[in-house]
């Protein structure tokens, strides 16, 4: 007698190669990571917010295992907290807390601007020139989104280096310092913080190290003593309805 396999349910999948369905389960989580992050730095997502996984996973359309390895990223870099046998919450760093942090950041973009040296190529500064273009047009409407793209910033200037482990550092503290600057930052703040930026773009075109060192080390100063306790972290929206905003578009998953 022929028995007949009757479970369809993984189909789909086992008719696709397994390189393609890794793929694609790392873009999902690539993106669910992404969208989190900047839900998280954008304050759309309020400190203390929990992120149960099948809730994030039914707003992107994935699986909780996807999702699941975008929050251990999200805990790695401190934006998210998550006990042995609880659920996963958005970080809620004190001040004080931010005050570290912001004094690991300064010795660790010195070193940034030690390993640049005076080796930038002229499309690394147009990129960094585009980027405080973009900084420039998101301090005139969305202050949130000014703070995430200012973090960029630093991110992009550590990318340059090619030092990944300096890269991953880097990336942890200023993924942090932007939850800080999103809770606890002066309203317009921003502002200062992007002309700081093209000032320091000049040093690095000019190839004075010496200056772009300085240049930061006061940058990060005054971006630090910018912050107070004034905010509001009360949200009355549901997790879904939030992050509805974050979804890809059509064709982009």
């Amino acid at each position: 007698m022929i028995r007949r396999n009757t479970d369809h349910s993984n189909t789909a999948s086992r008719g696709a190669p397994k390189g393609k369905r890794a793929s694609r389960a790392g873009n999902l989580a690539e993106h669910v990571y992404t969208s989190l992050r900047r839900a998280i730095i954008e304050q759309a997502l309020a400190p203390g917010t929990k992120l149960p996984e099948d809730s994030v996973g039914t707003s992107f359309g994935v699986s909780r295992t996807v999702v699941r390895s975008a929050i251990v990223r999200l805990v790695a870099e401190g934006l998210v907290v998550q006990q042995p046998n609880m659920r996963a919450t958005v970080a809620s760093p004190s001040l004080e807390e931010g005050r570290a942090i912001f004094r690991v950041r300064r010795g660790l973009e010195r070193m940034v601007m030690e390993e640049l040296g005076p080796r930038l190529e002229p499309q690394q500064l147009a990129r960094l020139r585009a980027h405080v273009a973009s900084e420039e047009e998101a301090k005139r409407h969305a202050e949130p989104e000014s703070i995430r793209l200012s973090g960029e910033f630093h991110l992009l200037l550590a990318q340059f280096t090619g030092n990944e482990l300096l890269i991953r550092f880097i990336s942890e503290v200023v993924s942090r310092g932007s939850l800080i600057l999103a809770l606890y930052g002066r309203p317009h703040s921003s502002e200062c913080a992007v002309n700081e930026h093209s000032i320091l773009i000049d040093a690095l075109e000019r190839g004075d190290i010496k200056e772009a060192i300085r240049l930061m080390d006061e940058h990060l100063v005054a971006v630090a003593t910018r912050g107070l306790l004034d905010t509001d972290l009360k949200r009355e929206r549901s997790l879904q309805d939030i992050l509805s905003a974050y979804r890809p578009a059509a064709g982009e998953a």
